[in-house]
């Protein structure tokens, strides 16, 4: 037993350092950063973030308009290279050939974000089309599997990279009317916790893993969706762009996780003793959430 204490006091002293002194931002200028459902959103809020801090920056989205529309944005208001790539990142073939060229045109992809999501939440789970489930798992936790693929080995060959999974409250806790796209976070999170984990048994301590777990943002996805109690409340375009700093902050600081907003971290160690209560209490109304039927971004 004490082989077992000895270390989780010294974890857990160790947590309690890291909590009191921040450590300082890594340099990410020159850093090649691929961002998944970058045309709008949350995404877009991401990128333009890091290429405010040098990094080069490429761009995939399913929605090719939409992208080469942010592209051109960004490229008129930041002083770093901006590549956009139409890709639909469920789709393995497509996502091994894209990247492919991005190897090729670009060169080697060190900070991956895995930002790009679909939700059904307009039906109960035995009423959804099973189409629209298969999406669901398709874009949500597969695309995770085929992007990782891609571009993990010459990170480990290099013993350089960080993989970012933009997750999802609903990753943590169950949400009514929204069991698919639970379920995709739940599974994205513990893929993201395991590749940490085999990274560290590789000893590839020179690739980081940070997942993000925010409340529902009120864009195309989540638009008009509430919950019943203030403790937890959708975040607004204007919140947005303060959300986007913190998740920005905990990569550059190589923390594992981000949480947002912080009373989140509250539920999480309340869920333990009082599962239904908790989760009822931050779970969306259902008739307020929208079916969205094409891949948009966060």
């Amino acid at each position: 037993m004490i082989f077992f204490l000895l270390p989780l006091n010294i974890y857990k002293h160790g947590a309690f350092v890291r909590l009191l002194v921040q450590p300082a931002w890594k340099d990410v200028e020159g850093e090649i950063v691929l961002v998944t459902g970058a045309a709008q959103g949350l995404g877009k809020l991401i990128a333009e973030e890091l290429g405010h801090l040098g990094a080069t920056l490429v761009l995939w989205d399913v929605n090719r308009e939409a992208l080469e529309k942010t592209a051109k944005e960004l490229r008129s208001t930041l002083d770093v290279r901006v590549y956009a790539y139409a890709c639909d990142c469920s789709r393995r073939t497509e996502v091994y050939r894209t990247a492919e060229l991005v190897k090729r045109e670009v060169g080697d992809v060190s900070i991956l974000v895995n930002n790009a999501g679909v939700v059904t939440g307009k039906y109960t789970f035995t009423e959804a089309p099973d189409n629209l489930v298969d999406r669901t798992l398709r874009v949500n936790i597969a695309a995770h599997f085929w992007t990782y693929k891609a571009f993990l080995p010459d990170m480990i060959s290099r013993n350089h990279g960080h993989l970012v999974c933009i997750a999802c409250h609903g990753g943590l806790f169950a949400m009514n009317g929204l069991a698919d796209y639970c379920a995709s976070k739940f599974a994205a999170i513990g893929f993201a916790e395991s590749i940490a984990l085999e990274l560290r048994v590789l000893q590839k301590e020179g690739i980081k893993t940070t997942i993000v777990c925010p409340y529902l943002i009120n864009t195309t996805m989540f638009q008009g969706c509430q919950t019943k109690y203030v403790l937890l409340k959708t975040i607004s375009e204007k919140e947005n762009s303060f959300r986007r700093k913190r998740i920005v902050d905990a990569i550059l600081r190589e923390k594992m996780y981000l949480l947002l907003p912080s009373s989140l971290y509250l539920l999480m160690a309340l869920k333990r003793y009082t599962f239904s209560q908790v989760v009822y209490m931050q779970s969306p109304s259902k008739q307020n959430c929208l079916c969205i039927e094409v891949f948009k971004s966060k």
